[in-house]
């Protein structure tokens, strides 16, 4: 059947257009409209999400001289905790130390040795066997002097007996002198031991 919109009355053929240009403002916001606005939406929301990465930004630039500032403390406490808790041991720099603190105190090392080290989880202990000899006030000389050197010495297991009158050294005594060192990496966890397996009956 041919269809014409002359063969239309006048007010059929106004009819016809309305629904013809409704279909196509629907076909034009079905297919371009809503997909453009979609896009849109989704590049705004990028854009947010740009701008709130920009303000961060700006304001940990705000904040980067404190950051610095904070840097800088944290370095120089950690240089004066090395010298509390060194990484390594320095076993001559110590005879040294514990030799000049000796003479100061007009004490005599007789024996310095030097026992295996104890790891723990984050540290080391070295301990060291002295033994001196001298008076009981160049011992409490000796011992002030220790607790002020810059590493943490701890003495430990302190044995004094008299000696004879005739020498100027009228003590001798031994202890153990213990010192840290920092572990550069913690020590492993020691995995528990497993239980021994039960004999079969």
């Amino acid at each position: 059947m041919n269809l014409s919109l002359s063969k239309l009355p006048w007010y059929g053929q106004i009819v016809a257009f309305v629904i013809l240009g409704v279909a196509g403002v629907g076909a034009f916001y079905y297919y371009y409209e809503i997909p453009a606005r979609a896009e849109i939406a989704v590049k705004e929301t990028t854009l947010t999400a740009l701008r709130a990465d920009i303000a961060k930004g700006q304001a940990t630039e705000k904040k980067l001289p404190q950051f610095k500032a904070q840097v800088a403390d944290l370095e120089a406490r950690l240089n004066s905790l090395s010298e509390v808790l060194p990484e390594e041991k320095d076993g001559a720099d110590l005879l040294r130390q514990m030799q000049t603190t000796a003479v100061q105190s007009n004490l005599v090392i007789k024996s310095f040795k030097p026992a295996p080290v104890v790891t723990k989880e984050l540290h080391a202990e070295w301990p060291i066997a002295l033994e001196l000899d001298g008076t009981y006030h160049n011992l409490a000389q000796f011992f002030d002097r220790i607790g002020k050197f810059a590493r943490i010495v701890n003495v430990s297991g302190l044995s004094v007996r008299g000696k004879d009158s005739d020498s100027r050294a009228t003590i001798s005594a031994s202890c153990v002198a213990t010192t840290f060192v920092l572990l550069e990496k913690p020590a492993p966890k020691k995995a528990p031991a497993a239980a021994p397996a039960k004999k079969a009956a």
